[in-house]
């Protein structure tokens, strides 16, 4: 069976990103399809919406999809066309689960790292990914935030039963099969009645999973310890918002963002997306750093591989890992921005080349 894939090209520098990606995942020969599509502001310039119905169609109908940065922050009102496309498509799939990796690579320096320096950084954020204190992603209609007066605003957080236990449960049963810890991060000491809902489901979860360790920290402290000691952690399981805010500092201390594998999954689709924004300061200069794009679609490799029962796919993500690992490790083989030489394309080139010249496992 042909797994088709979408690509869907948004704003600043997410065609170069995506174009290395893509001619990556080619020379893996994995015999997938490859569809592309526009979103963000050339999709609203061509059709009035930075994301279409027909747009949105595709998704749905695609075995998997790829999405590059968009930059939804400078587009108008959705009353005017500037649909946030990441937050629409992960709404409208129901891609409930984000799953960020936040690990670090030999020779590639980190902004915070105790002696012996370079200790290794590994663990996974599980952030819930379609409630929680967003906006966009709170109501049936209108949003999550208010303003009565010109002087007042308000914003609702919401938390559910069933969102809370089914982002749990992808936490236990990614910390099972890795033989991790689970820690369910929260601010039940404030936030008494939400958070306290989503620990009642995580406390629920984890009875049902009584190998896995499991414990329970607050946020503020999470944070703390994710400089001074990240390897108490192993799966990070969180709402929304504390999940964004811990992934990205995770990620920071592992070396970067550009670095940073994203998935937004659900159980029926999933979405690689790179876990950094669109920088289009440096769109269109072949300076963009394509690794997050490319590791995250490595990770949709390996929930096609396991949904569709190809275990080819599986084998091509590890081969895609090994050759970012092979190529971040040596300066000569690195982009510019983690001190490197290659520009956007040079460093697609190079893993190329790995992948061609290499035996796979």
């Amino acid at each position: 069976m042909t797994l088709t894939l979408l690509a869907l090209d948004g704003d600043g520098i997410s065609r170069e990103i995506l174009d290395a990606t893509l001619s990556v995942l080619e020379a893996l020969d994995l015999g997938l399809a490859v569809d592309r599509d526009i979103v963000g502001f050339r999709s609203l310039d061509a059709h009035g919406t930075t994301l279409t119905d027909a747009t949105k169609a595709r998704a749905r109908a695609a075995d998997g999809i790829i999405l590059g940065p968009v930059s939804h922050l400078d587009y108008p009102p959705v009353a005017q066309g500037g649909i946030n496309p990441s937050g629409a498509l992960r709404i409208g799939l129901d891609l409930y689960a984000n799953i960020r990796p936040a690990r670090s690579f030999p020779g590639v320096a980190r902004p915070v790292a105790a002696p012996p320096d370079l200790v290794p950084l590994d663990l996974v954020i599980v952030r819930e990914n379609t409630e929680g204190f967003y906006a966009d992603r709170t109501m049936v209609a209108g949003t999550g935030e208010v303003m009565p007066t010109g002087d007042l605003a308000l914003a609702f957080r919401k938390i559910t039963r069933q969102g809370s236990r089914r982002i749990v449960e992808r936490a236990f049963d990614l910390a099972a099969a890795s033989g991790r810890k689970v820690t369910a991060v929260h601010k039940a000491n404030v936030m008494r009645l939400s958070d306290g809902l989503f620990l009642e489901e995580a406390r629920a979860v984890a009875a049902r999973f009584p190998t896995v360790p499991y414990d329970e920290a607050l946020v503020d402290a999470v944070a703390a310890l994710l400089v001074r000691d990240p390897g108490r952690f192993g799966v990070i399981v969180t709402t929304n918002m504390f999940g964004d805010i811990l992934s990205d500092l995770a990620s920071e201390l592992a070396g970067g963002l550009g670095l940073a594998a994203s998935l937004n999954a659900g159980d029926d689709h999933a979405m690689a997306q790179a876990q950094h924004g669109s920088a289009p300061d440096i769109a269109g200069k072949d300076q963009a750093n394509p690794t997050s794009l490319i590791l995250s679609t490595a990770m949709l490799l390996d929930w096609l591989s396991t949904r569709h029962d190809q275990p080819a796919l599986a084998r091509g993500a590890a081969r895609l890992r090994e050759a970012v690992a092979a190529g971040l490790a040596r300066p000569e083989t690195r982009t510019g921005d983690i001190g490197g030489a290659l520009g956007t394309r040079a460093y697609a080139e190079a893993l190329i080349r790995h992948l061609t010249t290499e035996p796979a496992p």
